[in-house]
């Protein structure tokens, strides 16, 4: 299995292939990021690893991940490990690379990440007038998958504070909530529109740190397991714990996991009853562009949280953004206290049905969110 050196790897520009994400053109999202990765001076964070553990950032980032990495052990009533002992001096000394017992110091220190540059599509299963919220699990199951996302400002080095990132994915069997589309599971369940499992926002603190508690993604046909990310600035929380009418990034990307730990998990369920084709990464056309650019690893960085992949995952990751960029954001459907409903404006998305009368189509209405679920 492979490991980078580092252990804070990037996370990269991705978009989704024409199969499984009809109405997107590759070859044009190529060049665009071809084309902005022309116009920028850095492609990753290495000029940034000095800098930030003079700042001191660097033990902060092991000191909170150990801490969060004791927290949710404890919480699963999985055996305390002693991350203070340097056990072993490879990586690789298992089949999935880390083990419960690699000491913090090893795990969390280091940047070695990729620039995540802005792009003009985000995929059609993003749906605006989503829950900030630490705990995006709801009811579906999988491995659980604690996530620690922490965004840098590529020019000045700088953590990137106050920020929104959202983030969202499929389900153990390939599944997005919240649309309603050909290829996206049952398209005769029109129920599927009002979900809101696996999507979430969280706000950056003073070390650009966001967090959040998921599964571990599935697969669906065309693509390689991953993860999609965006973040938002200048954005505001309003009182129904949405963004609301923010349908505007700073940044989009995805970030994808080594094969082998996909591997792993696909022989759990639910995962092992997904009847849809399983697209390798080196089959991943978008993937395999954005690897054979210079530095970068669109790969999170993790450890098990037990002895077994069924007890869960730790991942990481490390990004460094643009904080001048901003596009413009065209969601598949909104969600709204009513329910969800797809946007006649987008592209690929299926049916759902208009707003709610009275409701603009890109303004999510005031309710009470759903109440947040306790912290990793």
């Amino acid at each position: 299995m492979r490991f980078s050196s580092s252990v804070i790897s990037g996370i990269a520009l991705l978009v989704g292939s024409a199969v499984a994400h009809p109405g997107h053109e590759i070859s044009q999202e190529v060049k665009e990021r071809r084309d902005f990765l022309g116009s920028v001076k850095r492609t990753n964070l290495g000029h940034c690893a000095a800098q930030l553990k003079a700042r001191g950032v660097e033990k902060r980032n092991v000191e909170r991940r150990a801490a969060l990495l004791e927290k949710v052990r404890a919480k699963r009533g999985l055996n305390k490990r002693d991350l203070t002992s340097v056990l072993a001096t490879s990586h690789n000394s298992t089949d999935l690379g880390y083990t419960p017992s690699t000491d913090a110091a090893t795990l969390f220190a280091g940047y070695n990440s990729c620039l995540l540059t802005p792009e003009v599509t985000q995929g059609p299963y993003y749906v605006g007038g989503e829950y900030v919220r630490q705990n995006i699990i709801e009811d579906q199951v999988g491995v659980d998958t604690i996530l620690d996302y922490q965004v840098i400002d590529v020019n000045t080095c700088e953590p990137v504070t106050d920020v929104y990132v959202e983030m969202w994915h499929c389900n153990a069997t390939g599944v997005y909530g919240g649309i309603v589309a050909g290829g996206n599971g049952d398209s005769s369940d029109e129920t599927n529109i009002n979900n809101t499992w696996l999507r979430g926002i969280q706000k950056t603190d003073s070390d650009g740190v966001a967090q959040f508690e998921s599964i571990f993604p599935g697969h669906y046909t065309g693509r390689a397991t991953h993860i999609h990310i965006m973040v938002h600035q200048n954005a505001v929380l309003l009182e129904n714990s949405t963004l609301g009418n923010n349908v505007s990034a700073s940044h989009v990307g995805q970030a994808f996991f080594d094969q082998d730990l996909i591997t792993a998990v696909e022989l759990t369920a639910p995962y092992s009853t997904n009847t849809q084709e399983l697209t390798l990464n080196a089959d991943d056309g978008i993937l395999s562009e954005e690897t054979a650019t210079d530095g970068v690893d669109p790969f999170f960085e993790y450890t098990l949280l037990g002895d077994s992949i069924t007890d869960g995952l730790f991942a990481w990751v490390a990004f460094g953004i643009n904080t001048t960029a901003s596009q413009s954001i065209t969601p598949a459907a909104f969600y709204y206290k009513e329910g969800g409903f797809a946007n006649p404006n987008s592209g690929p998305g299926g049916p759902g049905g208009a707003p709610p009368s009275g409701v603009p189509s890109a303004i999510p209405s005031g309710t009470a969110a759903p109440s947040t679920s306790a912290s990793a």
